[in-house]
């Protein structure tokens, strides 16, 4: 008696769990239908709203700095960049945009420090390394000559 009312107890937390991670998932796609969308208030809640239940999901906070972005806030931009790279230190769109952001602060220093990163992990925004590479020069003082 106590060995079936433990295995219906086993089945129904089961099916609750695969609803919830069901759920979950749906939460997720549909944040980014309502980021392509450019509805940013609801997918940045949506995201909000799927990291309650995996803190852990790199790509959520991915999208959250790119809503930031749009809504020209560099700090949570930032901070939500740096997480992503806390949890996937080779995501190199999330790198790219921290070298972007530094480069908007005209924070030569970091751009060049995260660009040699960069330059290490790129694979699928390699391209990009020269255009990195020519903002840095145009931002780095330049030398004056004695004659």
């Amino acid at each position: 008696m106590i060995r079936l009312f433990v295995l219906q107890m086993l089945i129904i937390f089961l099916f609750l769990s695969n609803n919830s991670i069901a759920s979950n998932q749906n939460i997720f796609e549909d944040a980014k239908i309502y980021f392509e969308k450019k509805d940013y208030s609801q997918s940045k809640f949506l995201f909000q709203k799927f990291l309650v239940f995996n803190p852990k999901d790199y790509l959520s906070y991915l999208y959250l700095a790119k809503i930031y972005k749009e809504e020209d806030n560099k700090k949570e931009t930032e901070k939500n960049l740096n997480t992503t790279l806390l949890l996937n230190p080779k995501n190199e769109e999330a790198l790219f945009m921290l070298i972007e952001l530094q480069l908007e602060r005209s924070n030569f220093l970091m751009a060049k420090k995260l660009n040699e990163k960069f330059s290490l992990i790129c694979s699928k925004l390699c391209n990009n390394k020269s255009i990195i590479v020519e903002k840095i020069k145009n931002l780095e003082p330049k030398k004056v000559t004695q004659h």
